[in-house]
C-alpha cells in the first residue's frame, strides 16, 4: 500500500478537532456529485486521501487496486463572519 493509500487516526482526529466531521468515502462520479451536495446544503467541504487501515478486507481488496482515485469527504458548517 502506497503512502497515499494509508490515512491514519492521527489525521482523522487532528480533522475533528478541527471541527470536521468525516462523511464517507467515494470515487467519482459521487465524489463531485457529494461534493455538490454538502456545498448546496451550507457546509463547507474537505476531501483527504482516503485511508484504509480500518476498512474491511473485502473493501481493502477492491480499493486497493487504484487507491489514489478515491477520496474521503468532510465536512462541517461554514463559519459565520
Amino acid at each position: 500500500m502506497s503512502a497515499s493509500c494509508s490515512g491514519g487516526k492521527r489525521r482523522e482526529e487532528e480533522l475533528k478537532r478541527r471541527g470536521w466531521t468525516k462523511q464517507f468515502t467515494t470515487e467519482e462520479p459521487r465524489l463531485s456529485e457529494a461534493v455538490e451536495l454538502y456545498k448546496s446544503l451550507g457546509y463547507e467541504v474537505r476531501l483527504e486521501p482516503a485511508s484504509f487501515n480500518e476498512t474491511s478486507e473485502v473493501c481493502k481488496t477492491c480499493l486497493l487496486a487504484d487507491c489514489s482515485k478515491y477520496k474521503t469527504i468532510y465536512t462541517r458548517p461554514k463559519r459565520k463572519g
